[in-house]
């Protein structure tokens, strides 16, 4: 006796034909002999919900069905019970002998990308397999790690590929930490005659002794000497993009902080913060100069952080 088609699918009697044809489809997919090579029990399954699907999609067998006019197989049970019992027409037939209309043939096409022959092969339907589809070829992960001047300033660097290749990759001034770069066509080759994958590059950006950045903001701590902070002047400052000139007015203290407009990453601002580096080895004269010196105010007197 042939099983409830209701029950082969997963669906209750109730189910719409939207809910039938879905539960079809998930099941067809599992089951599908192409999926299953040599498996007897997945190709019988195969068979029992295409049989259920067949009776359930067609409106008159189905109400046949649930009368009690036919068997889940397709035969007439009550030959008073409903008409139309046999399926004639065009279509084809599964290996429970029953009919399947000619959707049947849409629906395994979308599923599987397969065509239902007309061909005979110990009484069941062969299917014609269309020819091989070009596909991408799979992409390749790269790692590069970079100064941050260079992720500044933009550059351009080598890797080495999988295959020996030396790979040029252009730096773009501005990238971020992290960023991944990709290059288009660089990856494994297509199949059946698609495209090439691509090439995708992750950045990692080095930190830096003396740079930092914020944003668009870049940050440069600038060692200065005691003579330039007590007199003032000019002095060279080294950029990603190049040395520019910075005035430092007299009496200029530590940790004072100048801003650059436009000379950070894309418009943004270089923050020059000047850090007073002594001298290792003092000369008497210096000593004998700050010993001279006037009292000075403490510089601390106005701190508090107490927690009272």
């Amino acid at each position: 006796m042939a099983k409830d088609p209701y029950k082969l699918l997963g669906v209750s009697k109730s189910a719409s034909d939207k809910e039938i044809k879905k539960a079809y489809r998930a099941l067809a997919k599992k089951w599908h002999p192409d999926k299953n090579p040599d498996n007897a029990k997945a190709a019988e399954r195969f068979k029992e919900m295409s049989a259920a699907y067949t009776l359930l999609s067609d409106k008159d067998l189905r109400a046949q069905y649930d009368s009690g006019g036919i068997d889940a197989s397709g035969q007439q049970q009550n030959p008073f019970a409903g008409q139309g019992g046999g399926m004639g027409g065009g279509g084809y037939r599964t290996a429970s002998g029953a009919q399947m209309g000619g959707d049947m043939s849409d629906l395994f096409a979308s599923l599987f990308g397969m065509q239902m022959g007309g061909g005979q092969m110990g009484g069941q339907q062969q299917f014609r397999r269309p020819p091989p589809r070009p596909q991408k070829g799979e992409d390749i992960r790269y790692s590069l790690t970079i100064s941050l001047p260079d992720a500044v300033a933009g550059a351009v660097k080598q890797i080495l590929m999988s295959d020996g290749k030396q790979l040029k990759i252009k730096i773009p001034e501005g990238t971020s930490d992290g960023a991944t770069l990709r290059l288009r066509g660089k990856g494994q080759a297509g199949v059946n005659g698609g495209p090439a994958g691509d090439a995708k590059i992750k950045i990692s950006v080095k930190k830096h002794k003396y740079l930092r950045r914020d944003g668009n903001n870049l940050r440069l701590d600038l060692p200065i000497t005691l003579q330039e902070a007590v007199l003032g002047g000019k002095v060279t400052v080294p950029t990603p993009k190049g040395n520019i000139s910075l005035n430092i007015k007299p009496g200029s203290s530590s940790g004072k902080t100048l801003r650059l407009k436009g000379k950070g990453v894309k418009n943004g601002d270089l923050l020059v913060r000047l850090m007073i580096i002594l001298p290792e080895k003092m000369g008497d004269d210096l000593k004998n100069c700050l010993e001279s010196w006037e009292d000075q105010p403490d510089p601390r007197s106005n701190m508090n952080i107490s927690t009272t």
